[in-house]
C-alpha cells in the first residue's frame, strides 16, 4: 500500500488537508517510513463545518489558503496519532500487562502547546509551559523535562460505550449536532475506516476536528467562570522557574528568557494543564482522564457570599483547607459521564449533586478531561452537614481540630440524621484549654500532654448523638425534656434550653442552649459550657444515690458496699472494668423486701441483713447484685 500522503492524494477529494500537511512540512514524515493513525477530513468537510471556520477566524485568518504554518502545524499534528490503529483495536486500552478490550476512548497525538505567554494572578507575565504531572508535592515532582506533554484526541465507539455502561446519549450530550456512527471522533463521524497504508492506517472524517483546550486553556479563555479560576490561580499556582525548560527554550528561541513551569497545588486533585492524566501507566491516558464542574460567577458568588463567608469578613482570609475542599468538590479525579452523575464520585468522595438536564450550562470534551460549566455550585459535605457548623467558623477551631481526630467521616454523612452541641474556642480558653500547633500539644492549664486531648475529645463526642428520626426535633423548646444516648457512649439529659451531662450535673455546672440551627442531616446546638464526664467509678455514684436512708436505693447500697465484691476505698466493684461501660438495674425497698422474704437476700421477714456472716448467705449477696 502507499504510504498516507500518496494515499490521500490518489483519492482525490482531500485537496485542502493536503494543503495544511504541506504548510505544516508533514509531507515527507507522511510520505515515508512511520506507524502512523491519521485522521484525515474530507474536503466537504471543510467547506460544511462551521467550528472549523470559527477555529481559524479565532486565530485572526479569514479562510483556510490564509493560515498560517504554526496553524496548519498544529491542526495536522492534532489529527496524528502514535502508532497505526484499526477501528477494532483503537478503543482497547494498551495497559503495561497487555491490551485490554474496548477499555480506551482516546489516542496520544503527535501536537502539545510546549512554550506559551501566561500571567499569574497578580499580574507578573511568564513565559510559561505547563506542568506535565500532578504536583505529587516533591521538588520537581510536577514536571518531566523529557516529556512534550502532548494532546490527546477523543474518539467513541459503540463496543466502547456498551463495555462502560454507556449510551448513544453519553455521546450526544457533548456533540447535540452530530450523528453518532458507531466510530466517531470527537464532533466528526468516520465515513470511511481502516485504510491499510505503508505508513499506518487512514481513518476518513466528516468533520475537521481541531485541537482541543486542555482544561486549564478551557478555564482561561471564559470569563464567565472567572470567579472560579481566580480562586484557582490565587491560592493554587505558582510559577518555578525551571532549568531544563529555561535550556531547551533557549536552544529553540535564543537569547536568556527564563521559563517557568506553571505549578497547581499538590493539595487539588490534579493539575489541569496535566495531559498525562495520572501517568502510573504509560498509557493510562487513553482511558481515563479528568473531570470538573465549574460553576458561573453569579451561582458562586451566591454559595460564597451565604455559605462560605457566613463567619470570614473574605476569601483572603478562608483557611486553605477549606479552600482546597470548595474547589475538591468540583473535581474528579476520572471521567464522568452524563449518565454517571450520581455514581462517579470525586476528589472528597461524593457523587455529583448537579441537575445533567437543568443544572448544566455548558459541557466540553477537551484534550485531557471533560468540562461541564454549571449554574449550581457542588456543595461538598464538609459545608453542608453538622461539622460544617464548626468547620466554616474560626470561632470553633478547636472544635473542628477535635473533629477531625475521628468523628469528621461519620458527621459528615449526609444520610445519617445528628444533633451536635456547639463548644467555641471562647468555651475551651475560659476553661484553660488551649492548643499548641507548633509543638502539636493540647494543654489544660500547665499540664500539656496526651490525655489532655483525649479527656477534650470524650467531651466533644459526649455532645454528638445520631438522631435518625429527629428525635432531638424540638431541642431547646420550654417544657421539652428527655435524655439521649451519644456517639461516646454516655448519656445527656435536656430541658428546655438546658442540657446535662454527668459530669456537669456533679460540678454543678449550668449548661444552657443559647440557640440552634437546622442543617443537611440534623441540627446543631450552641452551648456556654462544657458536657463534662464523671470521674466516678460507678461505685461512687450508688454510694451518692443510696447512702440517704429514705433513698429508694438505700438497701440495695448497704448489700453493696458490705458485699465481698466491693472496694470501700476505691468504690471498685469486682467484675466491672474501668473505661467500659455498664448499665444497673437496682431494685427499689419493696424489691427488696420481697427478695428477702423469698430467699433471695439475707435477713428475717422483710428485715434486711446487711452483714451475714454465713458464706452461702455472702454467695446470695454477690450473686444478687452481678445479676
Amino acid at each position: 500500500a502507499l504510504p498516507i500522503y500518496q494515499q490521500l492524494a490518489a483519492k482525490g477529494k482531500f485537496t485542502s488537508f493536503l494543503s495544511l500537511i504541506d504548510k505544516a512540512g508533514y509531507k515527507e514524515t507522511l510520505s515515508s517510513a512511520g506507524y502512523w493513525t491519521i485522521f484525515a477530513p474530507s474536503d466537504s468537510a471543510f467547506t460544511a463545518d462551521t467550528e472549523f471556520a470559527a477555529f481559524i477566524q479565532s486565530r485572526g485568518f479569514s479562510s483556510l489558503s490564509a493560515v498560517d504554518s504554526a496553524t496548519a502545524q498544529m491542526m495536522v499534528q492534532y489529527l496524528l496519532v502514535y502508532n497505526a490503529f484499526e477501528k477494532n483495536r483503537i478503543d482497547d486500552y494498551q495497559s503495561s500487562l497487555g491490551w485490554v478490550p474496548d477499555n480506551a476512548f482516546k489516542r496520544r497525538t503527535t501536537y502539545y502547546t510546549g512554550f506559551y505567554q501566561d500571567t499569574s494572578y497578580t499580574g507578573i507575565p511568564y513565559t510559561s509551559v505547563a506542568s506535565n504531572r500532578n504536583n505529587n508535592g516533591l521538588v520537581n515532582g510536577y514536571y518531566v523535562p523529557a516529556d512534550n506533554n502532548n494532546k490527546y484526541i477523543p474518539y467513541f465507539t459503540s463496543e466502547f460505550l456498551a463495555a462502560r455502561g454507556l449510551s448513544q446519549s453519553d455521546y450526544s450530550y457533548f456533540y447535540p449536532g452530530s450523528t453518532f456512527g458507531g466510530f466517531n471522533v470527537a464532533n466528526a463521524k468516520v465515513t470511511e475506516k481502516d485504510i491499510a497504508a505503508e505508513n499506518g492506517v487512514i481513518h476518513i472524517i466528516d468533520k475537521v476536528v481541531t485541537p482541543l483546550n486542555s482544561i486549564d486553556q478551557y478555564l482561561r479563555n471564559k470569563p464567565q467562570y472567572s470567579l472560579f479560576r481566580s480562586i484557582v490561580e490565587r491560592f493554587m499556582v505558582l510559577f518555578i522557574n525551571n532549568v531544563d525548560a529555561t535550556r531547551r527554550y533557549q536552544v529553540l528561541k535564543g537569547g536568556n528568557q527564563d521559563v517557568a513551569v506553571k505549578v497547581y497545588s499538590n493539595f487539588l486533585a490534579f493539575s489541569p494543564n496535566n495531559e498525562n492524566y495520572f501517568k502510573l501507566q504509560d498509557n493510562d491516558g487513553q482511558r481515563d482522564g479528568w473531570t470538573i464542574f465549574v460553576p458561573t460567577n453569579d451561582s458562586l458568588t451566591k454559595y460564597i457570599n451565604t455559605v462560605v463567608l457566613q463567619q470570614y469578613t473574605s476569601i483572603n482570609a478562608l483557611p486553605l483547607s477549606i479552600i482546597s475542599d470548595l474547589l475538591n468538590a468540583h473535581m474528579w479525579q476520572s471521567t464522568v459521564w452524563p449518565s454517571k452523575f450520581s455514581s462517579t464520585y470525586n476528589f472528597l468522595g461524593e457523587p455529583a449533586k448537579i441537575n445533567n438536564v437543568t443544572d448544566v450550562v455548558d459541557r466540553k470534551v477537551l484534550s485531557n478531561g471533560i468540562f461541564y460549566g454549571t449554574k449550581k455550585v457542588n456543595e461538598p459535605n464538609v459545608f453542608s452537614t453538622v461539622y460544617g457548623k464548626a468547620y466554616l467558623n474560626p470561632n470553633y477551631s478547636l472544635m473542628t481540630r477535635l473533629l477531625d481526630q475521628e468523628l469528621k467521616p461519620i458527621i459528615t454523612n449526609p444520610n445519617v440524621k445528628y444533633t451536635m452541641f456547639m463548644v467555641s474556642d471562647a468555651v475551651l480558653a475560659a476553661k484553660g484549654y488551649s492548643y499548641s500547633p507548633g509543638s502539636n500539644l493540647w494543654s489544660f492549664g500547665a499540664t500539656a500532654n496526651d490525655s489532655v486531648r483525649l479527656n477534650l475529645m470524650r467531651m466533644i463526642n459526649t455532645g454528638v448523638i445520631e438522631t435518625p428520626n429527629n428525635e432531638l426535633a424540638n431541642l431547646g423548646v420550654t417544657g421539652v425534656n428527655g435524655i439521649a444516648g451519644s456517639y461516646g457512649g454516655e448519656y445527656i439529659k435536656y430541658d428546655g434550653n438546658k442540657v446535662f451531662s454527668v459530669g456537669s450535673i456533679e460540678k454543678n455546672v449550668s449548661v444552657t442552649i443559647d440557640s440552634v440551627r437546622q442543617v443537611l442531616n440534623g441540627q446543631v446546638a450552641y452551648i456556654n459550657d462544657l458536657l463534662y464526664y464523671t470521674y466516678r467509678p460507678i461505685g461512687s455514684t450508688m454510694a451518692v444515690l443510696g447512702t440517704p436512708a429514705a433513698s429508694e436505693f438505700n438497701y440495695f447500697w448497704n448489700y453493696l458496699r458490705n458485699s465481698t465484691i466491693f472496694n470501700a476505698t476505691t468504690f471498685e466493684i469486682t467484675g466491672i472494668t474501668a473505661g467500659s461501660f455498664y448499665t444497673l438495674f437496682v431494685p427499689n425497698r419493696a424489691a427488696i423486701i420481697q427478695a428477702i422474704n423469698d430467699g433471695l437476700l439475707p435477713g428475717t421477714a422483710g428485715v434486711p441483713n446487711f452483714t451475714p456472716t454465713l458464706i452461702a448467705d455472702r454467695l446470695k449477696v454477690e450473686k444478687f447484685i452481678l445479676y
